[in-house]
């Protein structure tokens, strides 16, 4: 795939959340570095995976991305143009090409609108902003099709979201999301609610609707075997930083941060007699707060191969090691 076909560039994004005291008089005391300068980018057509552990900034990522929270700092380039400065009609526009669909399909969905409501909002909303055209009749019709697309009868249309599963609910939410006709999809966990095999489902839908309308998705998850499943390249996170990022097959065979080896020793594998012979790499201590300036590498307190001249005082840089692998860390290169 072309390096030149990039449909979503992040550059040095920063979000950082304000550490509030007092209760009449407030003052800031300090920031929780939620995503703390990280750079990627999105190729046209394929599935870039987000991944890393709970509280790493992966859906604050995303939520960046779609100007859901204005970030601190940095760049949020869709196809050339800064979302972070695009404001009233400009951002509409730009979220034409880009939705999300979220982790939980209950708490996403509005639960005294029927599914038919809620896939039609986008397509009403935009209309009466004069940014697409589109009859009554139209928007039935354009619903019907998505509800059919993603799974679900057309008889479904005026059922409240109670009455669904929570596979169903996320048909809901997947369909919303194509209402529009995007480029991008971000996916933030849709699967990580559901039961296994409802997972697989929703996962094999989302491959092929990819394959029908050319869609790009960001896939964000904790679940190394999903991520390995739908995607094509792979960004590990800890901490609010980017600590590698290659392409899928690469990442699994050769993984080369001390975090990312971590963190595949982990994944269950079904063979007993493969999975009794393999060694756990198992970290020390809890994952840092994130209200702290680091001043050195930020997996440096639990890296089990941490070097104190380099790794202490020095932030690695994500740095290409070899073709279109890239890692932060000192094992790879001097500071």
């Amino acid at each position: 795939m072309s390096a030149n076909n990039v449909l979503l560039e992040v550059k040095n994004l920063k979000m950082h959340f304000p550490i509030e005291e007092g209760v009449l008089f407030k003052r800031k005391v300090g920031d929780i570095r939620a995503v703390d300068g990280i750079s990627f980018d999105i190729r046209q057509g394929e599935t870039m995976g987000l991944v890393g552990e709970s509280g790493c900034g992966k859906s604050t990522t995303a939520r960046c991305i779609a100007q859901l929270y204005k970030p601190t700092a940095g760049e949020v380039l869709f196809q050339g143009e800064d979302l972070c400065c695009a404001t009233g009609r400009q951002l509409l526009q730009g979220r034409m090409n880009l939705q999300m669909i979220f982790q939980d399909p209950y708490a996403s969905l509005n639960p005294r609108m029927t599914a038919g409501a809620i896939i039609s909002e986008p397509l009403v909303i935009y209309t009466k902003r004069g940014l697409m055209s589109m009859s009554r009749k139209d928007i039935e019709k354009r619903v019907e099709e998505l509800m059919e697309k993603v799974g679900l009868s057309r008889y479904f249309i005026n059922r409240y979201p109670h009455e669904f599963s929570g596979g169903q609910r996320q048909r809901i939410g997947v369909a919303r999301a194509l209402a529009l006709n995007p480029k991008l999809i971000l996916a933030d966990e849709p699967v990580s609610a559901l039961d296994v095999s409802i997972q697989a489902q929703i996962l094999n839908l989302l491959k092929d609707l990819q394959e029908e309308f050319n869609l790009t998705y960001l896939f964000i998850a904790h679940d190394l075997a999903v991520i390995e499943h739908i995607s094509t390249r792979v960004a590990v996170m800890y901490l609010g930083v980017i600590v590698e990022v290659s392409d899928s097959r690469t990442l699994y065979k050769n993984p080369l941060h001390p975090y990312t080896r971590a963190l595949l020793s982990a994944v269950p594998i079904p063979d007993p007699e493969v999975e009794s012979k393999r060694q756990r790499i198992i970290l020390e201590g809890d994952v840092p707060s994130p209200d702290k300036v680091r001043t050195g590498c930020y997996f440096y307190d639990r890296c089990p191969n941490a070097m104190p001249d380099k790794c202490r005082d020095n932030i690695p840089p994500l740095r290409q090691i070899e073709n279109d692998h890239h890692t932060a860390c000192f094992l790879y290169f001097n500071p």
